[in-house]
């Protein structure tokens, strides 16, 4: 099972700053995470949520499945510890996604808490993105990342 996480704000795609995010709506993105997986023969569960307890709760579900995420944490993405602590939790592998690149926007959105605690991070690419994310997890399979060191990086 890979679950595709995907945070505030993302289930605006195809409306909401189409300069930077693209025409893909979200039921497109859906669309093509679960063909994708169709097609690498992996299970994979999108979700999309504005609220921060219900992140929580799939990452906490996530870690006790010991399950691959892809997450778009968005806006998250700069300042939230309880997403971040959250993610190094995980057993699985984490690959964090941006539709946009990061770096190339506002200077508040070149830093990400999540980052030190991924596997790895796509950004740039649009939702090509997380068809990249798909692929590379399901060739991992089972293979679970590398703990959370002391100063909590992997």
């Amino acid at each position: 099972m890979i679950y595709v996480l995907n945070g505030p704000n993302i289930g605006r795609l195809g409306t909401r700053e189409p300069e930077i995010y693209g025409h893909t709506t979200y039921a497109d993105l859906v669309d093509l995470c679960l063909a994708t997986g169709k097609r690498l023969e992996v299970e994979v569960e999108v979700r999309q949520t504005d609220a921060e307890f219900e992140m929580l709760k799939w990452l906490h579900e996530a870690a006790d499945a010991g399950a691959h995420v892809v997450l778009n944490p968005a806006a998250w993405t700069h300042y939230n510890i309880a997403i971040r602590d959250a993610c190094a939790m995980l057993r699985g592998n984490l690959i964090e996604v941006h539709i946009s690149n990061i770096h190339r926007r506002e200077e508040f959105r070149h830093k990400s808490v999540i980052s030190a605690v991924a596997t790895g991070v796509i950004m740039g690419l649009g939702v090509d993105g997380y068809r990249l994310a798909l692929e590379h997890l399901a060739q991992l399979g089972d293979q679970a990342q590398p703990p959370v060191n002391s100063d909590g990086h992997r």
